[in-house]
């Protein structure tokens, strides 16, 4: 319970960020013609913002739905690598706790997870800071959703609020990026993201990941 508390504790300040994000998914869904329980089922299920937006754009504009099933499945690729990065730490766990994670996986509690791992010598119980941070986006996502979706059309344009997507974001990228490597990783990233960003089914995300994966690898390797 204490690591829990520990997690969910880390996690505030970054809950600012995650608001306004889950607002606009919200009052997003309700536009695009979902009902009131679509919509909060839909935060649920799917639980990730950049997939969720993405759908709905397709959803609104009348996509194929092999084409919404396809987009989201690459956007949310980058799970696959988080989770082979966090299971050196939870192999331990019982199949329905690793479930339990997979589900409640985010950008967040990963990269808090993975910088309180590389920061400390307590060996046991790391499942429980997970959880602490996971369980609060969680919370607030699902209570950012609800109010997105009750307020709807009536949030003002003028307050810009998905201004704070990429912040959210790059508040998470900005304490890992410590030596070359993942300056390099970052910067390639960031270029062929913006390079691709018109690219169909939102492939610029994935191509520019794996570039960034590529560049930090090679960066690494030429360091050795």
């Amino acid at each position: 319970m204490k690591l829990f508390l520990l997690g969910f504790r880390a996690s505030l300040p970054m809950l600012l960020g995650i608001l306004p994000f889950g607002l606009i998914t919200g009052a997003t869904a309700v536009a695009t013609g979902l009902s009131a329980g679509q919509a909060i089922a839909m935060a649920a299920i799917v639980f990730a913002g950049a997939s969720q937006l993405a759908g709905l754009q397709l959803i609104a504009g009348g996509a194929p739905l092999f084409v919404i099933y396809l987009t989201t499945l690459f956007i949310n690729l980058r799970f696959v690598m988080y989770s082979a990065a966090l299971a050196p730490h939870l192999r331990h766990e019982a199949i329905g706790m690793k479930a339990l994670v997979a589900y409640l996986l985010t950008d967040q509690a990963f990269a808090f997870s993975l910088h309180y791992y590389a920061t400390t010598s307590e060996p046991k119980h790391k499942t429980w800071f997970y959880l602490g941070v996971a369980v609060a986006m969680w919370l607030t996502w699902m209570l950012a959703n609800i109010m997105g979706v009750l307020l709807g059309a009536r949030i003002p344009p003028g307050w810009s609020l998905d201004f704070a997507i990429p912040l959210t974001f790059m508040a998470l990228l900005l304490p890992v990026v410590r030596d070359r490597p993942t300056v390099l990783a970052a910067l390639v990233a960031a270029v062929v993201a913006v390079l691709g960003h018109s690219w169909p089914l939102n492939m610029g995300l994935i191509v520019a990941a794996l570039a960034g994966i590529a560049a930090g690898t090679v960066a690494e390797g030429l360091k050795r």
